[in-house]
């Protein structure tokens, strides 16, 4: 089964307090192993506008939409930075498909094009990303950790991080308050 596209909605009792209510993207999925990124957890910094001071990058608007937050895309590599996105930017060699309606891409071209007004028409920029080696994240998943649902780019790339997660287990009909932390098999 190729999650490539899909949501993961964190369980209650994870158990590790990095995803705790967290939604997933996940970005790329294959026998090798997981990745994915995080889309509801802000980091309290930097936000936007501080990582493209520090990177050198000036917005040509300081009115221009840019004030958003950065969020923890997961515990790997947390100073490597992409940018998940819409696909009507750039073009197809620099980015990563994830579905019909989501990129990702891990370039400084498109912070540049984003300070510039001319990026994707919406993106989120993420620190870090979770992976999974082979065979993890369906042990996970078989472990009662993660629910899985069908991509929704308009979730994943919306800015109501505090309610993603109760949206994202609405979506495919459950009740927050209906979930349990024990795994159950049958």
């Amino acid at each position: 089964m190729d999650l490539t596209g899909k949501l993961l909605i964190a369980m209650p009792g994870m158990g590790d307090p990095r995803f705790e209510h967290a939604v997933v993207a996940i970005c790329a999925h294959s026998p090798e192993g997981a990745m994915g990124l995080i889309v509801n957890k802000p980091l309290p910094s930097p936000d936007l506008p501080e990582l493209l001071q520090n990177l050198g990058i000036t917005p040509a608007n300081s009115d221009h939409a840019i004030h958003a937050p950065i969020l923890f895309g997961g515990p790997v590599e947390t100073g490597r930075g992409f940018v998940l996105h819409s696909p009507d930017w750039g073009t197809p060699e620099g980015q990563m498909r994830i579905s019909d309606r989501l990129r990702m891409t891990g370039t400084r071209d498109i912070l540049e094009d984003i300070a510039a007004g001319c990026g994707p028409d919406r993106a989120l920029m993420a620190l870090g990303y979770a992976g999974w080696g082979p065979g993890q994240l369906e042990a996970e998943i078989l472990d009662n950790g993660w629910l899985t649902s069908e991509g929704d780019a308009d979730l994943a790339l919306d800015d109501e991080y505090a309610t993603k997660w109760t949206r994202a287990l609405a979506a495919i009909g459950v009740d927050p308050r209906t979930l349990s932390a024990a795994a159950g098999h049958a």
